[in-house]
Formats: structure tokens, sequence, C-alpha cells
């Protein structure tokens, strides 16, 4: 358990096992193997039992020719892996999507919030910006919640009422991109030019920027001369792009201009309203909902009518009404919540490069970085640590319930840092950490005040699960 490998223990300074192999050949090799051969997960499970450590030497794709640099250090374990927060020791410019960077023209012809280090000086205003964004529309969060998830969950009953079964994924992300238009700039989407097609440009537009680290399904070879080797040209997403950014520009007047009292312009600060909202935001909503469906889903009835009673009564000693306070005061809706951005996180890649010689530990040895090497941590396998977590393939549900349970909280790291910490204009963790915990949250409450269990068939999609719903049965106390 994690105590015990927080000892202080002078470790062993190790060499970094691995090696890059031959230039070119290796690193497309080592793509088909993580792609199609091996899969992810297998990926690096193998080299870790081939080097007998969660420390090594690795290729990381896309590669050639859209990565001119494809050597990384894999991070796999929950000590080692914390490094990639330190922005003392690691630098994060340009690393969002890791070896590569897409292109600026995707963007506005701006390198966006999350490219830049904290070094750099438009990383505070960009930052103060998003807590501005954040701020302003805190008291919209809970109503317009309900109102677009009530909506959601009426398209889910009326599907399964006519077909037997629903799938979740389609209206979820309609609610949610309506949810976040209502939320952060009173404006509804679906009333605008943009009518119901949010979803779909979001998209396109972000396979343009992570095409080289998805697998769609499409024949290996074309997937691998389309997405793989070279970039998908931006002037193709052009005209879906600027619709994102009229709808944009045209509902965050209050927001553009305190960018401007900031000292950001308001075209640039636009882009980066776009950015957080429909690549951070509105892609974590649509990877989490479905996941907490998923896990909450297979979790079987005694647990969905703990969480019906337990969610019910803070709301009745709420006079009926959800509120932040009332959040609080449900600790297993909470541990769900958590145990599924443990098991699953939304962001499942981090970087970082190093920036001076550093010595990282891992439980089992010490380990010399050199300046300028790439530091790379696969999260899921970090957050699955059985040194640091019992059972920790298992999905529990109660597992960040009372004082133990909490203490666990520091290892669980989706937002880029730990969850026991928050977001500054001086760090790279995720600025809307709480916003989409509490949206989370709020998704599970929403479901057991209006039903008391629900079925769910699992499947697997780009960009991580895939839901139908067989059966949403309705509150009875």
């Amino acid at each position: 358990m994690a105590s015990n490998s927080e000892k202080s223990v002078k470790l062993q300074i190790r060499e970094i096992p691995g090696d890059y192999g031959l230039p070119f050949l290796s690193p497309i090799k080592d793509r088909l193997d993580y792609f199609y051969n091996q899969g992810r997960d297998q990926f690096f499970e193998s080299r870790s039992q081939k080097y007998q450590s969660t420390v090594f030497r690795s290729n990381m794709p896309p590669g050639p020719f859209i990565a001119s640099d494809p050597k990384v250090i894999v991070l796999l374990d929950g000590k080692s892996f914390p490094v990639l927060f330190d922005v003392t020791k690691v630098q994060k410019k340009d690393l969002f999507t890791g070896t590569y960077m897409p292109s600026t023209k995707l963007t506005g012809g701006y390198r966006i919030l999350s490219y830049l280090d904290p070094s750099e000086p438009m990383h505070a205003k960009l930052k103060q910006l998003i807590f501005f964004l954040l701020k302003s529309s805190r008291d919209r969060v809970i109503p317009e919640f309900h109102t677009t998830f009530t909506e959601l969950f009426e398209t889910l009953e009326t599907e399964i009422a006519s077909k037997g079964k629903a799938s979740f994924a389609d209206p979820n992300d309609q609610a949610c991109f309506n949810f976040l238009g209502r939320c952060f700039y009173g404006t509804n989407p679906a009333d605008t030019k943009l009518g119901t097609d949010g979803p779909t440009l979001v998209a396109k537009w972000v396979v343009f920027q992570i095409g080289p680290l998805l697998v769609l399904g499409l024949p290996k070879l074309l997937e691998e001369l389309l997405l793989h080797t070279f970039p998908l040209p931006p002037f193709l997403i052009k005209n879906s792009y600027r619709r994102l950014y009229d709808f944009f520009y045209s509902s965050s007047t209050s927001i553009l201009e305190e960018a401007v009292k900031i000292g950001i312009s308001r075209e640039e600060a636009c882009h980066n309203l776009l950015f957080a909202t429909c690549f951070n935001t509105f892609g974590g909503m649509k990877i989490v909902f479905p996941s907490l469906m998923k896990w909450i889903g297979k979790s079987g009835v005694d647990i969905h009518t703990q969480l019906a009673k337990e969610i019910r009564s803070a709301v009745k000693l709420d006079g009926g009404k959800v509120t932040i306070a009332g959040l609080e005061n449900m600790p297993l809706m909470k541990s769900v919540v958590y145990e599924a951005l443990r098991i699953e996180p939304p962001v499942p890649l981090q970087y970082g490069k190093a920036k001076r010689d550093l010595v990282i530990e891992s439980h089992d040895a010490a380990f010399e970085v050199k300046e300028g090497e790439m530091l790379f941590g696969y999260q899921p396998f970090a957050t699955k640590d059985p040194k640091i977590f019992d059972r920790p393939e298992e999905y529990v549900p109660d597992r960040f319930v009372g004082e133990e349970g909490e203490k666990l909280l520091k290892h669980v790291l989706w937002s880029n840092g730990p969850e026991t910490e928050s977001p500054t204009i001086g760090n790279k963790q995720c600025a809307g950490k709480d916003f989409v915990v509490m949206v989370s949250r709020l998704l599970v409450v929403e479901l057991f005040l209006r039903y008391d269990s629900f079925e769910v068939e699992v499947g697997s999609s780009a960009l991580g699960s895939s839901v139908t719903l067989t059966s949403l049965k309705k509150a009875t106390f």
C-alpha cells in the first residue's frame, strides 16, 4: 500500500534499460506494435517485463514523418510519474500532444494555452482568463446541467421504449456541448446557426490534431498513411473551424472584454476559449461520462441502491435542491467518480522534457536523466500501481470513502496533477479540474435522483468506452 512506497530508502542508481533501435525503421516498427500488433497496454507491459523495470527507453508514436524525434523515457509507476507535474524539473513547451505538435493553422495561428510552458508570459494571462470564465459561470452550472441532462434522459427513455436499447454516445455529446454553451456563455448552441452540428464539427477538428495518436478502425494501411505518417492538411477543416469560432466570438462578449483588460487580444482569447471549451472540457466529458456510465452500470443493483439512498437523502436535507455543499455530503457518490477517473484517466499520455540533469525514482531503483531528454508517462499504469492501490485492476466503488480512502486521492492524477492539489497560473494542472469533477458528480446525482438502477452493454471507441443503455428503472422511493 501507499505507506510502504513512501518510506525514504536510498535507492541504487540503475542505468535506464531499453534502446531506440535503428533510426527510422525501429520507430515505425514500434508504432505498428503500439497500434496494431500489441495494442497500447501490451506495448508497455511487454517492455516493462522484458526490462524488469517500470522505467525504460522506447520510441513513441507517431514517429516518421510527423514527429522528428520519437525517443522517450517511459514512466509506468505511481512513484516516478509525478515528476511530469514538477515544472521546476520539466518544461512543457509544445508537448501537449507529445513528440509532435499539430499545426497552429488549426487554432487560428496561435499556440494555445495547453502548449505553453508556465515560464512563457502568455501562460499566466490565458490561464487567468480560463479561471475568469469558470468563476463567472459558476451559478449557472447546477441549473443548466439539470435542464440539459433532463432532456438527455428523456431522449434515452424514448429510444429504449421504442427500440429496447439506446446508445449513450451521440445524445451525451449533444447534451455536453449544449450544456457548455449554456453554462459558460449563456447561449444554447442548438438555438444558433450551429444548430446541432457542434459535436460533429469538434470531432472532425480534433481528429486533425490527435489523429496521429488514434486508431479509428480504418483498414490498417489506409490508417497508417492517412493518420500516422503525414499530418492531415489544415485547410480541409478550415470552414468547420470557422463555424465554431464564429459561435464562440458572438457568444463570449463579456469574456472577451475581460481578456482585453488582462492584455490578450480578442482573437487570441477566442481561439483559446474555443480550445478550452471544445478540446479540453467537451473532450473530457465525452470520455469521462461514458466511462462513469460503464463502471457504475457494471457495479450492479446493490451499489445503485446505496447511491440512490445516499443522494436522495442528502438532497432532501438540502430542501430538495442539488447544491454544491450537498454534493460534499455524498461520500459514495464522490468515490465512484474518483474511482472512474483513477481506473480510466481521460488523458492517458503525459510528457515533459527535462530542464536539467535529474535523478528520478521508481519503487525499485533510481535513474539518471540528462537535460533535454523527453519523459513520457502512461497514466493508466501509474494509477493502477499495485504498490499503491489494492486490487488496482478492479473498479472498487467505495475505494475513496473514509479517512484511509481519502489519503489515496493524492495518487489520482487525471488532471495533470494530484487530486489533492489545485491548478494555478504557475502549474500545468487542468484549469477546469474542479469543474470536471463537479459535472461528473452532477451526472451521477441526476441519474440516481431519476432512476433506481440501470443496465448497460459496453464496447470500445476511438476515445474510450462505447456504452449502450438497455434499461432505466424509474425511481420508486
